[in-house]
Parts: structure tokens; sequence; C-alpha cells
């Protein structure tokens, strides 16, 4: 894709040019690996952004927001089962913060400004959501929402939701790492990799190194 049409997609969401602002609030980095789970449309394009991450050890595509029982692909994309298409991320909160997944998330993962959709893809699966594991989460994550929206960084309000985790089942094995597997299939060509290059663009000190 080349670069006017990578301008197109970018200067559209944002009120600027300018790279969003890191939050001003973030979680107090314990000892101990963690995750954090959000849902940004496709999974196949969020999980590839988060899988170039420095500190990122895992990312699993998967359901949340709904039963174990719906958590089937096929069954998820009839769009009533309550759930959306997430990732679950692994990380070293040592190396990369969860204010630093939140300011890639709004940035370069998906347009949070766009309601039940993103791209080509329609249905409440595809919405923008942040499921929070405990109140720290929570905080941040609204905190971060508020910033942005009180700086007027986008061109619309942002509608991501923010709401408790209350269960993540990961997607069949073959949802799993997509991007590297299929990267000439034209879906990722034209929606996923622009996410990528934008994130390397965006982002250089965040990326794990080769």
């Amino acid at each position: 894709m080349n670069k006017i049409i990578l301008s197109m997609i970018f200067g559209a969401i944002f009120a600027s040019g300018s790279k969003l602002p890191s939050p001003a609030t973030d979680v107090k980095a314990p000892a101990t690996k963690q995750t954090a789970v959000f849902a940004g449309g496709c999974f196949w394009g969020v999980e590839a952004v988060f899988e170039r991450l420095k500190g990122v050890s895992e990312v699993v595509s998967g359901f949340a927001g709904g039963s174990k029982s719906t958590a089937h692909y096929d069954t998820v994309s009839g769009g009533r089962t309550g759930h959306a298409e997430s990732v679950k991320i692994t990380y070293d909160p040592s190396q990369i913060s969860y204010g630093q997944l939140l300011q890639v998330f709004f940035s370069v993962a998906h347009d949070p400004t766009e309601l039940n959709r993103q791209g080509p893809d329609e249905g409440t699966q595809y919405r923008s959501a942040i499921f929070y594991s405990d109140d720290e989460q929570k905080r941040v994550a609204e905190a971060y929402i508020k910033q942005l929206n009180d700086a007027k960084v986008f061109r619309r309000p942002i509608v991501t939701q923010v709401t408790a985790l209350n269960g993540f089942y990961a997607a069949e094995n073959y949802h799993q790492h997509y991007f590297d597997q299929h990267p000439n299939e034209p879906y990722i060509v034209y929606n996923d990799a622009p996410k990528v290059k934008e994130l390397q663009k965006q982002f250089p000190e965040l990326l794990a190194k080769k």
C-alpha cells in the first residue's frame, strides 16, 4: 500500500497528524508478568501490532464479552453472542507499561471512534473495547480516554467500551499469527499491513529487537 493511501487512512482519524500523547496516568509496575485484553476489530491485525512490541511475550487472538459456550468463530460472527474479537497480551511491565500498550492501541491498532465496526467489518463483535482485569487497569484506561477526548486528538468522540473481563477464550488455531502466515492475503495487505507500518513509524522505541 502506498504512502498516499496510508496517509489518508490515518490522517482521517486524527484531528492533527501528530503522535498521540502518552498517558498521564499509568499502572504501577508490578514485579511479575501481566496481561491486557483489548478488542479493536478483526483480531488478525491487532494481534500483529502487539506481537511486535518489546516486553510482549505472547499475544493470543480470541473472544471476550460472552460465555465460553459461544466462543467459536462461526458463532461469534453472527453478532449475537456478546463477544468481541479480542487479543490477550502477556507482557513484562519492566519493559513496557500498560499505559504504553493503551497508547499503541489507540494510535495504530484500530480506530476508536468507529462504533461497532472497523474498516470493512461490521457488528458488535468488531467493537472497540478494553477488558480490564482489576481496578487499576480500569482507572488508567478511563483516565486515558478522558485525556484524549479533552485534548480533542480525534475528529470524532472515542466510543471504546471499558468493561470488566469475565473470561477470555482463545480462537481456533488457524486464527493465531494469521498476519505472519498470510502476508499476501488481500485483507491483510489492505487492512492490517498499514497498521504494522504505522507502528514502526510512530513507535520505533517500543519495537522488539529482531
